[in-house]
């Protein structure tokens, strides 16, 4: 784990130093947005365009290393901390990936999004996936609704079923890259239908404890 915590603080480094070096040669305006079909439809200043992903990238780190210590189930981290902080490797790592492609396109190399939004976002959900499989109870990360909060057994139940669906999802991502133009679909459909389908079955899962028990 100490090589995970060394990988995230690299990439945080890494990130704000290529920024930086990067910031004299830039132009006023950056680029921000893309449309549906990955054509660039937003910019922002030069220094909030290219300072903002490093920001979001040290708040979000800061964020879930802090949150296990506020938690009240905080002891139940110890079991899946591998993959609690591996998480956050991938995710610093995604917005490393996105940084590159803003730095890139704002310098004239125009790499659509519909190219290198299916593989991070697929790779993202392929690695929620055993995140979520992995997680224990928690106030913070993972399917967290009255049901399974309330039941430890519908709690993995319901996290065993929701891995195996974000990976799924993040398999399906992949099929963006064969067609571009409905990228943004592919990549938010699966994961909208999973994540109301996991909330459904905690709901059906607990009822069907309560009644066995009455």
């Amino acid at each position: 784990m100490k090589l995970i915590r060394l990988g995230i603080i690299g990439g945080l480094l890494f990130t704000f130093i290529v920024t930086i070096a990067v910031y004299p040669v830039m132009p006023d305006q950056v680029a921000s947005h893309w449309n549906a079909a990955g054509e660039l439809n937003g910019t922002m200043s030069k220094f909030w365009g290219l300072f903002l992903i490093p920001f979001i990238m040290a708040g979000f780190v800061a964020l879930l290393t802090v949150l296990p210590q506020v938690d009240p189930l905080k002891k139940n981290y110890d079991k899946f901390r591998g993959y609690y902080d591996g998480f956050i490797l991938v995710f610093v790592i995604y917005l490393l990936v996105i940084q590159v492609q803003i730095l890139l396109w704002s310098l004239g190399v125009e790499i659509s999004p519909n190219l290198t939004f299916p593989i991070l976002f697929g790779l993202l959900f392929i690695y929620l996936g055993f995140l979520i499989g992995h997680a224990e109870q928690n106030w913070f990360v993972g399917i967290r609704t009255p049901w399974t909060l309330s039941s430890e057994s519908v709690w993995k139940k319901t996290h065993l079923l929701g891995g195996k669906l974000f990976k799924i999802a993040g398999l399906i991502c992949f099929l963006g890259l064969l067609f571009q133009d409905y990228a943004i679909w592919i990549i938010m459909v699966p994961i909208i239908l999973v994540s109301c389908y996991t909330i459904i079955y905690s709901y059906t899962e607990y009822q069907k404890e309560i009644q066995a028990a009455s």
